[in-house]
Parts: C-alpha cells; sequence; structure tokens
C-alpha cells in the first residue's frame, strides 16, 4: 500500500468567540432564541438553525407562549428517534427568567420503551385529555394519523424536530403526506426546526407553495460558532488512500483527540464486509485491550505509543443489544458531562444526528456520505462550544479511484461529490455579507458587512429577496450535487460557461415561478456569494483586496465581469490536484470526459467569442487531442458548431431543391 498524503483542509475557519451566541438575556433566551421567539405570533414557522444553537430550547419558549397567550390548547413534539426525545424533558424556565416551566408528564413521554400499538392509543388519548403536552417519535406521529382525521389538530401546536426528514414528495414520504394534510384540514400552528434543511436525495424538503406558507427564521452557522466562548477554529479536509482503510487509519487518527470514528457502511466500496473485524483493527491502532467495563461496555485500551490508556465505546456491534443500550446510556448519562467519560467512540449508524458529546473535537469518517444532510450533522458533532477544546476538525478518509477496478466511475464520482460537500460547508460557514449595487460616482464609506459591486443587480422583488434570505446555502446545495455542474466545475470548463449557462438552468429547474430578471439577480447573488466566500480577504491600511484567481483585487474595483469569469469552486480541484498522485488524477479527468454531456447550443454561444480570441492569441484552431482541458473543450466546440453549419446547409440545399421541383 502506498503511504497516505496528507493534502490541507479544503475549509480553515476561524472565529471571534465573541460569546454572543451563548449568552442569555434576562428571560434565559441565546441571541437563536430570540429571533425565533420574535416570531412566535407566526401559525407555520420554520426555523433554520445549526446544532446546538438551542432549537428545542427555543421550541418550549414559543410553544408555552401559544398555549398561555395564543390560544392553543395542546402541543405535540415529535423526533426522529427515541434517543432525541430526552432534549424536550421538563425543563425549569422559570429559574432563567421565563414566565413558565416546560413539563412533560412520564406517561406522555413516549420515547420511552413500549410498543408501537400502545403509543398510539396513548396518543389519541392525549390529544382527548387534559394534558398540554407530548413528545413522540415521527413514526408515532405517523401511525395516529392513520387513525385521526386532520381535524383532530385543531388547536395544536405540532413541533416537528428533524424537519429535514419530511419529504415534498408525498407518495414516498409518509410524514410529507401528513403534513400537507394537517396543514389544509385543520388549523393547526407548525413550528418545524432544522440544522440542515436539505436531504441527501435532493428531494426538496417543501413544494415551493407549502413553503411559502412558513415564517422562516435562519440562524447561519457563522452567527452560531462566531458567538462560542471556547472554539476558535474549525477544519474540513479529505485524505484519500490506497488498499484498505484500516491500514490507512492510523495516519490520520490523533489519539490525543477526542473523537467519533464513522467506519463505512458494510454496502459501500470501504467496507470490507466485516464491522466486527474493522473494530477490532482499530482497536489493535491504538494498542493493547486491558479490559471491558461489564456495566458499561466501555473499553480500556493501553496506547502501543505512549501507554496511555483510552477508553473506548463501541456503538457498531450490535449483537448483544442490552450491551450497546448500556454504552448508549453512560455516553449520554456520564459522558457527556465528564471529560474523562469516554476518548473515542466507534459508530456506523449512530452518533450522527441529535447526539451530544461536547467534548468531541475530531470527526473521522470513513468512506464517501451521499447525503449532505449527513455529512453537517456528523460534523455538527464536533461544533459544540466546550471548555479546553480550541479546535474542531472533521476528516472523511475516501478511497483514491483505482484504473483496475470496474466501479472506477463510481470511485470518482464519489470523490468528487464528497469534495463538493466540503464546498457547501465552507460557503455555511463563512461570514454572511450583504451585496450592494455601486454606482457612478459612489464615494461613500461602506459599512461593515457590506461589499458594492458595480453591475450587480440586487433582488428587486420579495420572492427573490426571501430566497437569498432564507434559501441560498440550499441552492448552493442543488448546484453542487448537480452532476453536470460537478463534473463540469472540476473538469476544466470555462467559468463562464458554468456561471452563465449550467447555474441559470439549475435555477430555473428549482425555482419555476421566477421569470428571466428574477433568475439573472438569483444567479449573480449566488456566483457573488460564492466567490466572495471563496476567496481571501486581506486589510492593507484602509483598503481590502480579495484574492482570485491567484491575484489580489482591491474590493472597491470588483464588478460582475470579473467575479463572472472566475470559477468560485475551482480551488476543490486544486486541493485534489496537489493530495493525489498524478496517475490518479489522470483517472479523475478521463472519468469527468467519459461523462461530460454534450454541447449546448447555450454552451457554444457564451464559447465562440473566447475560442476566436484563444486561436487569435495561439495562431492556430484548439486541438482535440490537446491534454489542456479548456483547448480541448473549445476543440469541442468547434467541432459542435462545424456539424450545427453543416446540418444547416444541408436543410438549405433540400428546401432549394423542393422549391425548384
Amino acid at each position: 500500500m502506498n503511504a497516505i498524503k496528507k493534502p490541507v483542509n479544503i475549509v480553515n475557519v476561524t472565529y471571534a468567540r465573541t460569546g454572543g451566541s451563548v449568552n442569555t438575556d434576562s428571560m434565559g433566551m441565546r441571541e437563536m432564541q430570540q429571533r425565533v421567539f420574535a416570531k412566535r405570533d407566526a401559525q407555520h414557522l420554520l426555523v433554520k438553525a445549526p446544532p446546538a444553537s438551542g432549537k428545542s430550547r427555543a421550541l418550549m419558549f414559543v410553544a408555552l407562549d401559544k398555549l398561555y397567550n395564543q390560544d392553543r390548547k395542546k402541543v405535540i413534539v415529535a423526533v426522529p428517534e427515541r434517543s432525541i426525545g430526552a432534549s424536550f424533558s421538563s425543563t425549569k424556565l422559570t429559574e432563567h427568567g421565563y414566565f413558565a416551566d416546560w413539563e412533560v408528564k412520564p406517561e406522555h413521554n413516549l420515547c420511552d420503551a413500549g410498543s408501537s400499538q400502545g403509543k398510539v392509543g396513548a396518543f389519541i388519548e392525549f390529544l382527548a385529555g387534559p394534558a398540554a403536552v407530548l413528545v413522540c417519535t415521527h413514526a408515532t406521529l405517523r401511525f395516529a394519523f392513520e387513525k385521526l382525521a386532520p381535524e383532530a389538530f385543531d388547536g395544536t401546536v405540532l413541533a416537528i424536530d428533524e424537519f429535514h426528514h419530511v419529504s415534498a414528495d408525498v407518495e414516498a414520504n409518509r410524514l410529507g403526506a401528513l403534513l400537507r394534510d394537517v396543514m389544509n384540514g385543520s388549523d393547526v400552528h407548525i413550528v418545524a426546526m432544522t440544522g440542515s434543511y436539505f436531504r441527501g436525495d435532493s428531494v426538496p424538503v417543501l413544494s415551493a407553495e407549502d413553503e411559502a406558507r412558513f415564517t422562516p427564521v435562519t440562524f447561519n452557522y457563522y452567527d452560531q460558532l462566531n458567538g462560542y466562548e471556547h472554539l476558535h477554529s474549525l477544519g474540513i479536509g479529505h485524505h484519500f488512500y490506497q488498499g484498505r482503510y484500516t491500514d490507512a487509519i492510523r495516519e490520520v487518527f490523533d489519539l490525543d483527540k477526542k473523537t467519533i470514528l464513522h467506519i463505512p457502511n458494510v454496502n459501500s466500496g470501504e467496507s470490507t464486509k466485516d464491522k466486527i473485524e474493522e473494530v477490532g483493527f482499530i482497536i489493535d491502532s491504538i494498542g493493547h485491550v486491558e479490559s471491558t467495563d461489564p456495566e458499561t461496555g466501555i473499553i480500556e485500551v493501553r496506547r502501543t505509543d505512549t501507554g496511555e490508556i483510552l477508553r473506548v465505546a463501541d456503538l457498531v456491534d450490535d449483537t448483544d443489544l442490552k450491551k450497546r443500550g448500556d454504552t448508549l446510556h453512560y455516553l449520554n448519562t456520564v459522558a457527556s458531562k465528564d471529560r474523562r467519560g469516554v476518548d473515542v467512540i466507534l459508530a456506523l449508524g449512530m452518533a450522527k444526528e441529535g447526539f451530544d458529546w461536547p467534548f468531541a473535537e475530531h470527526a473521522l469518517t470513513v468512506g464517501y456520505r451521499a447525503s449532505l444532510t449527513e455529512v453537517i450533522q456528523i460534523i455538527g458533532r464536533v461544533t459544540r462550544d466546550s471548555p479546553g477544546k480550541d479546535h474542531a476538525q472533521f476528516t472523511n478518509l475516501i478511497a483514491e479511484p483505482d484504473a483496475s477496478q470496474s466501479e472506477v466511475k463510481v470511485s470518482v464520482n464519489n470523490m468528487l461529490k464528497a469534495i463538493t460537500a466540503s464546498l457547501l460547508m465552507e460557503q455555511v460557514l463563512a461570514q454572511n455579507f450583504e451585496f450592494k449595487t455601486k454606482r457612478a460616482g459612489d464615494d461613500e464609506p461602506t459599512p461593515p458587512g457590506v461589499i458594492k459591486i458595480r453591475g450587480f443587480r440586487e433582488p428587486s422583488t420579495p420572492r427573490v429577496k426571501q430566497i437569498v434570505e432564507t434559501d441560498l446555502n440550499d441552492l448552493k446545495a442543488t448546484i453542487l450535487q448537480d452532476d453536470t455542474f460537478a463534473k463540469g466545475a472540476f473538469g476544466g470548463v470555462d467559468p463562464e460557461m458554468a456561471n452563465k449557462v449550467l447555474i441559470p438552468k439549475i435555477i430555473r429547474e428549482r425555482y419555476p415561478d421566477l421569470d428571466e430578471a428574477q433568475v439573472e439577480e438569483l444567479r449573480q447573488q449566488v456566483i457573488v456569494d460564492s466567490v466572495i466566500k471563496n476567496g481571501e480577504v486581506k486589510t492593507v491600511g484602509d483598503k481590502r483586496f480579495l484574492k482570485m484567481s491567484e491575484k489580489f483585487v482591491n474590493i472597491d474595483d470588483i464588478n460582475i465581469n470579473l467575479i463572472d469569469s472566475v470559477n468560485p469552486f475551482q480551488r476543490a480541484f486544486e486541493v485534489i490536484s496537489k493530495s493525489v498522485t498524478t496517475s490518479v488524477l489522470r483517472i479523475i479527468s478521463d472519468a469527468i470526459t467519459a461523462t461530460r454531456v454534450e454541447v449546448t447550443e447555450d454552451e457554444a454561444r457564451t464559447l465562440w467569442p473566447k475560442i476566436q480570441q484563444w486561436a487569435k492569441v495561439n495562431g492556430r484552431k484548439p486541438t482535440i487531442r490537446s491534454e489542456d482541458p479548456t483547448e480541448k473543450r473549445y476543440a469541442e466546440v468547434v467541432l459542435f458548431l462545424q456539424r450545427k453549419k453543416q446540418e444547416r446547409e444541408a436543410a438549405e440545399r433540400a428546401t432549394e431543391m423542393v422549391d425548384e421541383s
């Protein structure tokens, strides 16, 4: 096996540690909770906020106000799995200045063990009884709804946690169908909460018309992390290996960091198909097993290098469910509060969504994850603020494509999509700016957080403004997950073609209600926001400079044409280029070329002036045999135009022959 090459992180973000997002006001509310509470009168609330921002308590504040002041009679909280139900257990809010406490009676916490039928019965009895608050799983809510009419939810507040489990595809997603039926058939108030409002299968969570009925409240990752007291920086990187991952794991496994290590799904190419054996290999890479606690299942391993004892939790082995349950209980009750409780957690499908281990510093994930939601949830496990935690790290260990393997195209595609997921996280984690049009003679000082751009079209309608304010990251996720765009961005497609042809096409498909002027406004917002966040800003005196295409440009001189000439995501390909061997890079390039879409008339029209300029500078036409991807694409466009010209001339001759006859 070749030694692993350690690339630099694709994402390196530092934060100011202002304490703003964790400090509370006179009612005990953090900044995010204050934003949500300000919108408490809305019938349908959609709260998008990262893990650890306090969404569960925000719901308590709003729900209690609706019970006491908005004539609501009951609150139903639905969570995706039983373990998350603990986040909504009884809480003494009056101790911190709120007017009421959140109280859930034990019999109305349906996340405890019990039969599905019994829980459905308890749900129906709750609706008919005097109690005000119930907590259940999404599954219990679905099963109960099968026995209820929509109007049974009259007078209720329905809170859905981890809202990305809903889907607009009502045929395939019963929770989505339930939501639509309840919204249309009752006077229900809804509070929907998510830290990752995008499904990995690319199906939108809500249809455009249903989403328009929600009042959105967004608290972004930058707001959250910049307002911490302890966490100062976050890195996101990829490490590529050849052979078996169990042989490479030790090279990226930092035993000095509190680590959650997710092994690959048994159906993935990275898996050895024996998850128990994989756990054994990982433990052996640490050192020698000294003992296993019979009550908690915690494994004590003596490190080979230092002799120190590490405490390891194994959540992969599910042959003894009681043992794993004991380990989970220990992690949730002891290790979540005591830094010495555990050092390493090994998991497969667990320790992701809603899992709380504030001391976790390193999320080491083996294998490509198809779902952006899953990636965001895993990163969220290490971005909680905790004393002594200065830096958090997410590392994705991915197999390099091998030309001898039959699945090389799948491997290349997985690699590219893993990188694009990191690009999305870079956009999500960066500071937000407000972009304005810079007009002639505008010499006014620019306020902090505002960038003025010549030729920039500001949002002119409420619809575009709403997308920019609440949906921009989701739109970027759609763009980055688009196969055509990803392969074009990594395969040397001309930036203007990507920016002016591919991205508008994706915008039109996602928002069919927008006209062409609105599409252009949104396109400019996406490109400008991505380029600025992907660039490096330096301040020299009273001037700010942005690094674009390896050179620094005075921000005061930026115009929309300059930004359109930049591929905002090219840096990811540059990172890959430095992180893999030349032969692997060639495999990636060949795979992209082999699956490239045909030339379109829009692309040909966009590129033709550049091709003419290229031919003038180089004194020849571009050749299809060139190793330069840009020249090769230019040559493909020339061949396309020649073929179109021949087809047009043939059609004209046929028309002339008909006329003559």
